[in-house]
């Protein structure tokens, strides 16, 4: 079972025509993602996570004060640790972390790689899960594992390679 927390934090959308460019995902799209995103060793358990839509200037703040990149960026993913407490009387936590997504970040690249906004969206979402349950790209070997697993999800979901820059029709 999947408990999914969405949680808007950008401001400033009373304009209806800005707020349809960042095409923003539903409650029900972003558990379908989450969903396929879960793997073998998490995917029988209850699993909590938050996801939070911001802007570019949180976005910015985030990545500058934990990564050291003075910049928005597309997703951040913060992995659950639990205190060492809760762990010795062995309390089983499902709470994976919070991924942060910048709207307007994600809506300019899907406009620049040709890519339909859900679909971008969706990609975000597999992309930031993966990285909660311990996946990276910092070498190779990792990188190709992981987006290799991310081509075989989206697809299961109905989406393009995302790594290819055009959409393709399935």
């Amino acid at each position: 079972m999947l408990n999914l927390e969405l949680q808007w934090a950008i401001g400033g959308l009373d304009d209806l025509e800005e707020a349809g460019k960042l095409a923003m995902p539903t409650q029900a799209l972003c558990e379908k993602w989450v969903t396929a995103s879960l793997q073998k060793a998490v995917s029988n358990e209850t699993v909590d996570l938050t996801i939070r839509i911001v802007s570019s200037d949180e976005s910015q703040a985030l990545n500058r004060d934990y990564r050291g990149k003075d910049k928005p960026t597309n997703v951040l993913s913060f992995e659950f640790e639990p205190p060492p407490g809760l762990v010795e009387m062995g309390e089983s936590l499902a709470y994976l972390g919070d991924l942060v997504i910048c709207a307007d970040v994600v809506a300019q690249e899907a406009l620049e790689q040709n890519k339909s906004l859900e679909s971008h969206w969706a990609h975000m979402v597999v992309h930031g899960t993966l990285h909660l349950q311990g996946y990276d790209h910092i070498d190779d070997l990792e990188a190709l594992e992981m987006e290799s697993l991310e081509i075989k999800i989206m697809a299961g979901l109905g989406y393009a390679n995302p790594y290819e820059s055009t959409e393709q029709v399935l």
